[in-house]
């Protein structure tokens, strides 16, 4: 059966105007469900994130900072967040999350987490809308439990996981691999194991014939046993903060090729959501759904 993590406290509200787009984690799995793509048996409700696995990917002083809520104005505003206790406690739920799917992923081939694809949050600090690095936290989950060996880390949201990049920096078992508009946000770009920049405006055709090919290429040169899929959907080209050129069936493809090479290659897969920015909400509901209909399709 398929596994989406998923709680009502990924929905925590923000000040009204808020640029971050929190009504998404509330309405995907409400438009899963009213399709019929999933059941609530679908859904489970992640445990927060332990304490010692926080510790291996981020610094311990830092995440005293978070839990104490005495991260300073400079470092709260990298977040884009106002900091508080209900959004630490997101924050440890949808690392669980992700964490747990992971183990899912183990058992089933694939599992998702409708939050996740935290991959600005460094070592010692959080940005971009990231606080912990999820992709980092699970990774390491995987690693220690001996549930993978070598993790290939597929980040196709259109900022680079500049964070994800830095924390795996010397560390050979993880693979990250970055595709991502060359003039967006982060402005100072980290170096991934492979990073492919793209020029403003990137359609269909030309991002799907890239990511085929280098997608099989590092299957077949790093050999991984795990992947991590950060989906995000800010690649759209009506995405108030994307600058690429792709359409929702252009999203389609990029997750159906994917999915297709880790079911291919018997590699577990999870999958975590990322950016969507886009004006109509009904776009971001649309293109993020499309991972999940896949997965359904593909594996069950």
């Amino acid at each position: 059966m398929l596994k989406i993590a998923w709680s009502p406290e990924y929905c925590h509200p923000l000040p009204p105007g808020h640029r971050f787009p929190m009504e998404k984690y509330e309405l995907l799995p409400e438009q899963l469900l009213y399709e019929g793509t999933v059941t609530e048996s679908n859904f489970f409700k992640p445990e927060v994130v332990d304490e010692l696995l926080i510790g291996q990917a981020h610094d311990i002083s830092y995440w005293e900072k978070l839990k104490n809520l005495s991260l300073s104005r400079s470092e709260e505003r990298a977040t884009g967040f106002p900091l508080s206790e209900a959004l630490v406690k997101r924050e440890i739920l949808i690392a669980g999350g992700s964490v747990q799917a992971a183990e899912f992923a183990s058992e089933h081939g694939i599992a998702l987490n409708i939050a996740g694809g935290t991959h600005h949050a460094f070592r010692d600090r959080g940005e971009g809308f990231c606080l912990l690095n999820d992709i980092a936290l699970t990774s390491f989950h995987l690693l220690n439990s001996q549930k993978a060996m070598r993790i290939l880390v597929i980040d196709l949201d259109v900022h680079q996981g500049n964070g994800t990049a830095a924390i795996f920096r010397n560390e050979p078992r993880v693979y990250t691999f970055s595709m991502h508009g060359a003039k967006n946000y982060p402005h100072r770009k980290e170096k991934s194991d492979l990073d492919i920049e793209l020029a403003d405006g990137t359609a269909d055709e030309e991002y799907l014939s890239i990511l085929d090919k280098n997608l099989k290429k590092l299957i077949d040169d790093f050999q991984p046993d795990f992947l991590i899929y950060q989906c995000g959907v800010d690649v759209l080209s009506s995405d108030k903060l994307g600058r690429l050129g792709m359409s929702i069936q252009g999203i389609y493809e990029r997750d159906r090729k994917v999915l297709s090479v880790a079911k291919m290659n018997n590699l577990p897969i999870m999958c975590c959501m990322g950016g969507g920015y886009s004006p109509k909400i009904s776009q971001i509901i649309d293109a993020h759904a499309q991972v999940y209909r896949l997965a359904q399709e593909m594996y069950f």
